[in-house]
């Protein structure tokens, strides 16, 4: 039997060891990822933009970890607040995107989970607070206006626009 170099690769290979899945079942998936998540330039943008970008951010985190710095004008509902003050903060038909300090937090995640089981639209800005900061979209603290310098490893920095 003579392999191709396809086989080669999945035998030798550990990213090729499971197979890609197909071109269906892919679509499907990053279409799903699409629906549950939003990127942190994209929230970005839609808020710079003229007009109502027809979502509210939540900042799920702590009043102190909120205080450190956070996104311009997001509603502050901590996660464990969720059950108790969604209905006195939030407008039902108006999707919610939720974040918390960053990638290795799952707490956006946590309060988008408690916003869908109480019949709230939501998606997870991914990255969270610290891509919000990292890639230089103006925050605010507890003492003011901050705003960081674009970092080259997350942001582009002499472009407005990544390309992706």
């Amino acid at each position: 039997m003579v392999m191709t170099s396809w086989t080669t690769a999945m035998a030798v290979n550990s990213v090729l060891r499971v197979p890609p899945a197909s071109p269906a079942a892919a679509a499907a998936h990053f279409g799903a990822s699409l629906a549950f998540h939003a990127d942190v330039s994209d929230v970005a943008s839609a808020l710079a933009a003229d007009g109502d970008p027809g979502f509210v951010v939540v900042d799920s985190r702590s009043t102190a970890s909120r205080d450190q710095g956070h996104v311009p004008g997001a509603v502050h509902l901590p996660t464990a607040l969720i059950p108790e003050h969604a209905a006195r903060l939030l407008d039902p038909p108006v999707p919610v995107v939720t974040y918390c300090w960053g990638p290795g937090c799952n707490g956006a995640t946590r309060a988008a989970l408690a916003l869908a089981q109480l019949g709230y639209q939501v998606k997870e800005m991914l990255g969270g607070f610290e891509y919000w900061a990292r890639e230089g979209f103006a925050f605010e603290t507890w003492e003011g206006a901050g705003r960081r310098a674009a970092d080259p490893l997350t942001a582009p920095v002499d472009d407005a626009d990544c390309g992706c």
